[in-house]
């Protein structure tokens, strides 16, 4: 799982910027005759002009992605701000729907179309005040975010210290404008179940319980700059307890007040969305946002009850092939129980985390052509999270500053048994969610606002779609293994049925937790925070599953197309060159790679790319690929007429084939049984009008 924090700043924040990155291996579909210089600046002018304001906006996204400009601030949460950040987004949306698209390359009107759809799926939740109101989740959110975001800060220079403790000073004056707003729901009806907010107040009391050297608020100051002169660092460490002491706790003091006198006594007995006002409206945005599909909640609930049936088949028979003497139930308990499946301590667990992570990095080029530069670690979470808190990822910086992560519970050995770990380490770190999003972040010819957002479907889908990779890179080894991949398959199958089933057909969360414990197996503490996760997240849990079985249906339809000439690396090349995309666009992205495959143009791509590469020296791969068009040539020049020659006037079907050099685009001309030209501008002749591309 990606992490989630302050729910209430970033709510439908990330489709306001996401658009679709370049799509390095086709841009053949749609590609116009000419493209309107003018439109292309405009719109990059846009993307760039709308990601500076959103980092100066949300200041503590600004940092996780590695922009520290504006490290001295927090978001500002008034009713005036937030409405001047709805009415950005109009003015956005307005710019970008000026822009004229057919003047746009294919890549650029995707990009654009994107975008529109992003702004105007954020427009739609300014109704939604109550829902927007609840900041505090079960697995995290406003009461945890900034311990989050002291975590990533930089403090190497005596700059970043003083920014750190600018933040702390404009704390106190940030809680008080979320309480403002959690009032503000409460006046609406909008307040999370009791359930929640137990949770929110142990969190709370997470962070409020420890002395100040070991606050988790005074973590930076735990590791500054060898630089800073050992006296400063003292005088820094000092300033840090005063703020610590008379900032941070008193505020976090005074929201935990508000949560257990005012916020706890009003708590709901149900948490579906169902029995909000307006709730079933907000159910149908998040259900549509979170799977960029037009499912409907029944439909999704049906999925995961066969995707069940289908993984409890495969479950059976892993216990059968161990001779088991028992049930599932019996099995499951069997495995939770034994202390030879599970390590002797957090650091233990740590270890064993690491060890499956460099058994599968030297095996990853068996499936992929190209790996991400930035390294990725092991680390464990913050104490203050709990012993319940699932795993989750932290990407890198954009710049390639800051690592990826993996964050362990490491809290929770006794209850993490080692046949879970495997599926665990490809879900999150590779080929899981650090493969595929510090990919798209390196992408760097493109805008920023295209590398630092994206959406939860793709990435989620993508991470659990990595955990069946396993087979192909020696993980599960052992049937233990293989049923703990199973399990996590499972989990996600039932979040489909337990996240429709209380938020859209009236299920009580002892249902819903009675539910995945028999389906999965799982421990019921553990299932019991899950379905707390939904409850306050909803609609998050139905991108994993939904996301998954695209991509595999995509892969079989490849698969079905190709026959023998099926290659999974480049499969997944087309997949991840896409960046994180809805799913709608994906599928159009293989659906176009196979025409260009199926068709011949591929290989025409690939001569044209190897010449290219003899004749400038660099990487074939390192070419831009501008367009690829099937086409037909008005003669047998193939488009590229030599003074004094003469050629046969007939109708030549082939292909064009343009790609960006270091000095500047090289055009090829291509017919179909084979030949290849590279044509000089001068001599270069357009295919004839209508010719078909793809």
């Amino acid at each position: 799982m990606r992490q989630r924090w302050l729910k209430g700043l970033v709510a439908g924040l990330l489709a306001v910027v996401c658009a679709i990155p370049a799509v390095r291996a086709a841009e053949a579909p749609g590609a116009v005759a000419s493209v309107d210089a003018v439109a292309t600046r405009q719109l990059h002018a846009l993307f760039d002009a709308r990601w500076e304001a959103l980092m100066q906006t949300y200041p503590e996204w600004a940092t996780f992605v590695g922009d520290h400009r504006y490290g001295d601030r927090l978001h500002d949460a008034s009713p005036a701000a937030i409405a001047a950040e709805f009415d950005a987004a109009r003015q956005a949306l307005a710019q970008a729907r000026a822009i004229p698209r057919q003047g746009l390359s294919a890549r650029d009107r995707t990009s654009l179309d994107i975008f529109v759809h992003g702004l105007e799926e954020r427009l739609r939740t300014e109704p939604f005040v109550g829902y927007r109101s609840m900041s505090l989740g079960a697995l995290g959110g406003f009461q945890s975010g900034f311990a989050e975001l002291l975590r990533a800060v930089p403090v190497k220079t005596s700059a970043q210290v003083e920014q750190v403790l600018a933040r702390m000073a404009a704390y106190p004056g940030r809680v008080d404008q979320e309480l403002a707003r959690l009032r503000e729901g409460l006046s609406l009806n909008w307040v999370p179940p009791r359930e929640v907010l137990e949770r929110v107040l142990a969190q709370i009391d997470g962070q409020l319980t420890p002395a100040v050297d070991q606050s988790p608020f005074f973590e930076p100051f735990t590791r500054l700059g060898k630089d800073i002169p050992a006296a400063e660092q003292d005088a820094f460490k000092a300033r840090g307890r005063q703020a610590v002491d008379e900032q941070v706790l008193p505020a976090l003091r005074r929201l935990r007040a508000f949560v257990a006198d005012e916020y706890l006594p009003a708590a709901p007995a149900s948490g579906a969305l169902g029995s909000y006002p307006g709730g079933a409206e907000v159910y149908a945005h998040e259900v549509r946002s979170n799977t960029t599909t037009e499912m409907s909640p029944a439909q999704i609930h049906a999925i995961g009850l066969r995707e069940l049936e289908r993984l409890r088949s495969e479950m059976e028979a892993v216990i059968k092939e161990v001779k088991f003497e028992g049930d599932f139930a019996a099995f499951v308990r069997h495995l939770n129980t034994e202390a030879k499946f599970f390590h002797t301590g957090p650091e233990s667990l740590l270890a064993g985390y690491r060890d499956i992570a460099k058994r599968i990095d030297p095996e990853l080029p068996k499936l992929f052509a190209e790996l991400p530069r930035v390294p990725y670690g092991v680390r464990a979470m913050p104490a203050h999270l709990g012993s319940e808190r699932a795993e989750f990822y932290d990407g890198p910086a954009l710049d390639g500053s800051k690592p990826g992560w993996f964050n362990a519970n490491a809290l929770a050995w006794k209850t993490r048994p080692i046949w879970v770990m495997e599926t665990l380490v490809a879900h999150e770190a590779v080929p899981g969610h650090h493969l595929q999003i510090a990919l798209a972040m390196e992408q760097g010819e493109l805008p920023k606002l295209r590398r630092g957002s994206g959406y939860t479907v793709y990435d989620e889908g993508w991470a659990l779609y990595a955990e069946t990779l396993g087979f192909d890179l020696g993980l599960y080894q052992d049937p233990c293994s293989r049923l703990g991949h199973l399990q996590g398959q499972a989990f996600r199958a039932a979040r489909l049925a337990v996240d429709t089933g209380i938020h859209a057909m009236g299920w009580s969360r002892q249902r819903a937790i009675d539910f995945m414990v028999d389906r999965t197996g799982m421990n019921a503490d553990f299932v019991a925070a899950e379905v707390d996760r939904y409850i306050s997240w909803p609609g998050q849990a139905l991108a994993y599953m939904i996301g998954q079985l695209k991509i595999v249906e995509l892969r079989d339809r490849a698969k079905a197309r190709l026959g023998d000439r099926f290659d999974i690396r480049k499969f997944h090349q087309v997949v991840l060159d896409q960046g994180s995309v809805p799913l709608p666009m994906l599928e159009r992205a293989v659906d176009d790679w196979l025409a260009t495959a199926s068709s011949g143009l591929d290989a025409v791509v690939q001569a044209a790319r190897a010449d290219a590469a003899r004749r400038t020296g660099v990487g074939a791969e390192s070419l831009l690929l501008i367009s690829a068009e099937s086409v037909t040539w008005s003669d047998g020049s193939l488009g590229c007429p030599q003074p004094g020659m003469m050629y046969t006037q007939a109708l030549v079907p082939g292909y064009r084939v343009r790609l960006r050099g270091p000095d500047g685009e090289m055009d090829y001309h291509a017919s179909a049984r084979g030949a290849l030209v590279l044509c000089p501008a001068e001599r270069a002749v357009d295919p004839l009008p209508g010719a078909s591309r793809l």
